[in-house]
């Protein structure tokens, strides 16, 4: 069966993701890169992924780094996400990032870091499948809303519901 890659895109468009920047520090070079495919793995061992194209720029650097900084963005964030996500450009002009623990630059505002390394790099077609162990995170209290993709374009949540715990049927949601 041959599926048209424009129309499996915009379905895929459908499904709302949060938006992240993964940095990373190699051979004295500082990179980052704009995902939408962070995701949980495991709560034990703490296991996140990400994936990248495999023909993007720089896929051979972003294979032999030693640690990752993955950070969640907030609404207010559009700017540095659309930065981030552009190929071939200097993104760390006029950004003086902190240094996590780990080496890996940070991205300034996010409303959540995790400090990663390297646990195994997946085939996924024309994507490389990076799985990370976290090592450390921080949530900053009281952010902002994350920031949001769906449909090809940012969107805004809802208020967030106040609950202090989560209905019974949701019990084994992330998050809770």
């Amino acid at each position: 069966m041959s599926v048209d890659q424009k129309e499996f895109r915009n379905a895929l468009g459908q499904f709302a993701t949060g938006v992240a920047i993964v940095t990373a520090m190699v051979d004295g070079n500082r990179l980052g890169a704009t995902i939408s495919s962070f995701n949980s793995v495991s709560l034990d061992p703490p296991l996140v992924l990400f994936s990248m194209i495999r023909g993007s720029l720089g896929i051979a650097q972003w294979k032999a780094a030693k640690s990752y900084c993955i950070a969640i963005l907030g609404e207010s964030q559009r700017d540095l996400s659309n930065r981030f996500a552009k190929a071939g450009t200097d993104k760390w002009i006029g950004i003086d990032p902190a240094f996590a623990a780990n080496g890996a630059p940070m991205v300034p505002g996010a409303n959540a870091y995790f400090e990663c390394e390297p646990w195994s790099v997946c085939d996924g077609g024309d994507h490389e499948i990076f799985i990370c162990r976290v090592n450390a995170f921080r949530v900053i209290p009281q952010a902002e809303p994350s920031l949001i993709f769906c449909g090809g374009r940012y969107r805004h949540l809802s208020a967030l519901d106040a609950a202090t715990k989560p209905p019974p049927e949701n019990l084994y949601l992330h998050g809770w």
